[in-house]
């Protein structure tokens, strides 16, 4: 005690000044890394909804990591590649190359408005460029494949940037055809298309086709699948344009338009318009969808890539077209959330929930409710935060072009059948394979009007 009150005063102060420094940085570190363990991040492994849907951190089992570290000797010292293999978590590659969790906290924080780590699965690749003195992180890039990669640059002592590098490539279609045995989803399996493809195109004609009663050993399915390549290589993504199915003398159409929404051969929409808002009544616009707006906690400039609507906590929340639920997350920053992916080219996210009522995995309709708005995650109050996706990129969600009505307009019909008649002309060079079974000249087109309930 004579000791303590010997040291002189000014001394003391810089003491207990010390102390309340480290202690706010252990209690921030804390804080960010209770978050990062309450997120999805170490779910348990889940069962995939499809073999070709981005494997999500929650779908990766922790545990010890079964991945090694692409060799270093091809490389600059400063620079580590990592490729993710399954068993692999963020936590345990950053601890592998010694970088420290406090950094991970500081690219999740700028990650918090694209979310790109929450959608890793094995194949994709990190790449860490450190500091050549200090050895301090100064990049990291995420590679998902050739049309896709992310960078994250430091941007001061404690805080990065990010970076989305989106390359258009070129689109090849590629004609699938089979023959129905068995089930049309095990058919469509032996016939080439992906466990996602499969659930989709019977998603797609749930509401015209009862595929146990309706469907025959022999019937006949046509898919056009356009595939991506950047710089001539496939980069693993496809899309579905157009679909023919032949059962018991009817034919069965789908087309996408280039509204992102899926029509028949006369235009009549597939599925049910979206609707403008994810809620009822009336909600005041606190933040727009800004991709220059300057964050209200960080002060630094960060795209707002959703709209935000200031609503009480518990308000309820609709899905705003019909979908299925991809992503079911806790994020310390973004806190709880829901991704919602929809025929065609959409995604819809919903963030800072108090609640969530559905599931991975899950099929919901429009107007659906799904969750209740709350203030989790990093959020100056209660409040909902929407976005919308078109072909992978943020749009505005109140003004973006979005299927509204349930068949195409009449001022866009010439060049929706001229596109039905392309997609029908890479069909037809099958017609002599398919000839003398239900592809013929006198089978039934059906239109929207013509089912009810899965009947023609």
């Amino acid at each position: 005690m004579n000791a303590t009150r010997n040291i002189p005063t000014e001394r003391l102060r810089r003491q207990r000044r010390n102390r309340r420094i480290l202690l706010t940085g252990i209690v921030a570190s804390l804080f960010c890394w209770f978050g990062y363990l309450q997120s999805d991040f170490f779910a348990a492994p889940q069962t995939l909804v499809n073999a070709m849907q981005p494997l999500t951190i929650a779908d990766i089992a922790p545990g010890i990591v079964t991945a090694t570290p692409s060799p270093h000797n091809s490389l600059p010292d400063n620079v580590r590649k990592w490729t993710i293999a399954p068993g692999d978590n963020l936590s345990k590659i950053f601890d592998s190359e010694n970088i420290s969790q406090g950094i991970l906290c500081q690219i999740m924080a700028a990650d918090e408005s694209l979310l790109a780590l929450d959608i890793l699965r094995p194949g994709n690749t990190l790449t860490f460029t450190l500091d050549e003195q200090c050895q301090q992180l100064q990049q990291m890039e995420l590679f998902f494949h050739p049309g896709h990669q992310v960078v994250y640059s430091r941007v001061d002592d404690n805080s990065f940037d990010y970076e989305e590098k989106l390359l258009p490539g070129t689109w090849e279609n590629q004609l699938i055809d089979g023959a129905m045995s068995g089930s049309f989803y095990g058919s469509a399996l032996a016939a080439g298309l992906s466990e996602q493809e499969a659930g989709n195109i019977s998603d797609l004609f749930k509401s015209k086709i009862n595929f146990a009663r309706d469907i025959r050993a022999g019937d006949q399915f046509q898919v056009v699948r356009s595939r991506q390549l950047v710089d001539g290589e496939l980069t693993g993504q496809n899309r579905i344009e157009g679909v023919r199915i032949f059962a018991r003398k009817h034919s069965y159409t789908a087309f996408l338009f280039d509204d992102g929404n899926y029509y028949d051969e006369r235009g009549e929409s597939l599925a049910r318009a979206f609707q403008r808002y994810p809620f009822t009544g009336r909600h005041r616009v606190s933040s727009p969808f800004n991709p220059a707006r300057r964050h209200p906690i960080t002060g630094r400039i960060s795209p707002h890539k959703g709209v935000d609507f200031a609503m009480s906590t518990g308000t309820p929340i609709y899905a705003t077209g019909d979908g299925e639920v991809v992503r079911v997350k806790n994020h310390p920053y973004a806190g709880k959330y829901i991704e919602i992916r929809h025929d065609g080219r959409y995604v819809t996210r919903y963030l800072h929930l108090s609640r969530i009522t559905v599931h991975r995995g899950q099929k919901v309709s429009r107007g659906e409710r799904i969750a209740l708005s709350g203030n989790t995650g990093r959020s100056t109050g209660p409040h909902l935060h929407y976005e919308l996706h078109i072909n992978g990129r943020a749009v505005n969600p109140l003004t973006a072009k979005i299927p509204m009505a349930a068949s195409i307009p009449k001022k866009s019909l010439p060049l929706f059948s001229q596109h039905v008649s392309e997609l029908l002309a890479i069909m037809e060079q099958q017609s002599d394979k398919l000839a003398g079974t239900a592809l013929d000249a006198n089978a039934k087109v059906v239109g929207a009007e013509d089912v009810i309930g899965g009947r023609s």
